[in-house]
């Protein structure tokens, strides 16, 4: 099932001819497992972890193993609605736990396994989890947090492929004969935590609906998806939005076999070892791992890379990344752009659309996405204002969870605030700025730091940049650089103007870093977003700064 006609050509009448056909009664268990039962056979899951160890799963497979959980689950109380927290990476127990909580109409709960016991705690106190499905090297963990989760009823303790842990005990003694639940569209499938990038996080009810309204943009994004041979893989976690909204559920509807890698922090040599072992031919690669892949000399001569479209989302990806994606990889990178609560909006497809580097794209069929102002208007081709999205679409989450207020602040009559920041081009284009709380405001000036660290990251000497803006007397913020530097370079301050000078012949005076702080890493959401608000937070807590301080500021006019 294919939405978008593979052989069109054209982006924006393939825009004004679409519409929807959602059914009123969907689950996503049976969208993307279910249907494939003609073909038992096909390979679902390419597993693989660090220590070498590999396996393979057909979706016949997967059909069983789901309907023995689901049927565990049940036993031990779960029924529809109940949360159910599942505490694992890439593995193929992560897809048997999601089918199966699915198919009971219960609410899968994705954590990632880099969580911390605050963090872990936070979400299953709010959310009131029932059941948590989780590593055993998380298992005394969230053991010690029982007493202070009065409605955390079962742990579920899991090896990956260890037939002898309670998880695989479980599903082994259970039936494989299931009814899945009828669910409705509209019905609640998955609650996902926001990043927590502008304040605590809240969870994001997504409807089963969301799983097709996600698929225009997919197809698109991946030029076409899928083609004979396609297999698609994400470094991205399958506790996130990018991971399993953007990668395992729609590789999984389409009947291509996804790769699971479970092997730690992102090692370049390692992933490009891994997508020429497994031919993958679609990706979803943050510009964070991008960034790092770049750093990997000569791709196409040492690795046998057969990749035909790579999306890219999460953080603006920039002209650098874009040029390198075609000299490296062989591929134009297709920027993408949504939320958790609104995924897959806009987007480009270089298949049919050539990418302006910068831009996000346009919106995708069956999205509509305009830029509107404190009002809820719509402003002029050109204008800087929120960029949001048309309410009724069905990609849209049902609500915040417990937590109604939030839900209504997000909109603002038609249209769902996305709190990020950009404007649309004459042809349509839309170009992303920042968030609303990024959006640097320096002696009359509205700068966005994505143009920036695009940027910086063009100097041979970085590796990674984040911007924020600085609290500043004269010209009320001060544009403000943290950065990653490349292996054989050294920290001072003629790298450090020679930073500054290079970013004010490519932009302008006023955009430059008139502040750079060199530093060994950047602080990083799991979805691999950079946490400005943790720069910008550091900067508040810290005193006057050292005369001594490397790449210190500089103030000359402009």
């Amino acid at each position: 099932m294919q939405l978008i006609d593979p052989a069109s050509t054209d982006f924006d009448v393939i825009r004004s001819e679409f519409r929807w056909s959602i059914p009123e009664r969907l689950n996503i268990a049976h969208q993307v497992c279910e249907r494939h039962q003609s073909q038992p056979d096909r390979i679902a899951i390419y597993y693989e972890n660090a220590a070498g160890v590999t396996a393979s799963y057909s979706f016949a497979q997967l059909k069983t193993c789901s309907d023995r959980f689901a049927n565990a689950l049940k036993a031990i109380g779960v029924s529809r609605g109940d949360r159910v927290a599942i505490v694992l990476s890439q593995r193929i127990e992560t897809v048997i736990a999601h089918l199966a909580i699915y198919k009971l109409g219960a609410v899968a709960l994705p954590l990632a396994v880099l969580f911390g016991t605050e963090a872990l705690e936070y979400r299953l106190r709010d959310s009131a989890a029932r059941v948590a499905i989780c590593d055993t090297n998380k298992y005394d963990t969230l053991s010690e947090l029982l007493p202070r989760l009065p409605d955390l009823q079962q742990l579920i303790g899991c090896n990956v492929g260890d037939k002898s842990s309670e998880f695989w005990q479980l599903m082994e003694r259970s039936s494989d004969q299931l009814q899945i639940f009828e669910t409705l569209a509209d019905d609640p499938a998955c609650l996902i935590y926001t990043s927590g990038t502008t304040g605590p996080p809240k969870g994001a009810l997504v409807a089963h609906r969301a799983v097709i309204a996600n698929f225009t943009g997919f197809e698109m994004s991946q030029n076409f998806f899928p083609k004979p041979g396609d297999v698609i893989w994400t470094p991205a976690d399958w506790a996130w939005t990018g991971g399993l909204w953007d990668a395992l559920l729609p590789g999984l509807n389409y009947g291509v076999p996804v790769l699971a890698y479970e092997g730690g922090g992102f090692d370049p040599e390692r992933v490009c070892q891994l997508m020429s072992k497994y031919a993958v031919t679609n990706a979803f690669i943050p510009p964070t791992a991008l960034r790092m892949l770049r750093s990997i000399p000569n791709i196409k001569e040492r690795y046998e890379i057969k990749l035909r479209a790579v999306m890219s989302a999460g953080e603006q990806v920039g002209a650098e990344l874009i040029h390198w994606g075609r000299e490296a990889l062989g591929v134009t990178i297709n920027e993408m752009w949504g939320q958790t609560e609104f995924n897959y909006l806009v987007g480009n497809c270089s298949a049919i659309l050539e990418p302006r580097p910068g831009s996000m794209g346009k919106p995708y069929p069956g999205h509509e996405v305009n830029v509107i102002d404190d009002e809820g208007a719509v402003v002029a081709t050109g204008e800087q204002g929120e960029l949001a999205a048309w309410a009724h679409d069905p990609v849209r989450f049902i609500g915040y969870w417990n937590n109604e207020e939030a839900t209504r602040a997000k909109f603002s009559g038609n249209w769902f605030r996305t709190g990020d920041v950009g404007y649309r081009d004459e042809d349509g284009f839309l170009w992303f700025v920042g968030r609303k709380d990024d959006v640097i405001s320096s002696a009359g000036y509205r700068i966005g730091p994505g143009e920036i660290e695009d940027s910086l990251i063009k100097h041979p000497a970085v590796s990674q940049a984040a911007v924020i803006g600085k609290p500043d007397e004269l010209r009320g913020q001060i544009v403000k650089a943290f950065i990653v530097l490349n292996a054989g370079y050294e920290a001072n301050e003629d790298l450090s103007k020679e930073i500054q000078q290079s970013v004010r012949e490519r932009l302008s005076a006023h955009e430059y870093p008139r502040e750079i702080e060199f530093t060994t890493e950047l602080p990083m959401t799991t979805t691999g977003k950079v946490r400005r608000i943790e720069l910008r937070e550091r900067e508040q807590g810290e005193k006057a700064r050292s005369s001594s301080r490397l790449g210190g500021r500089d103030d000359d006019s402009e």
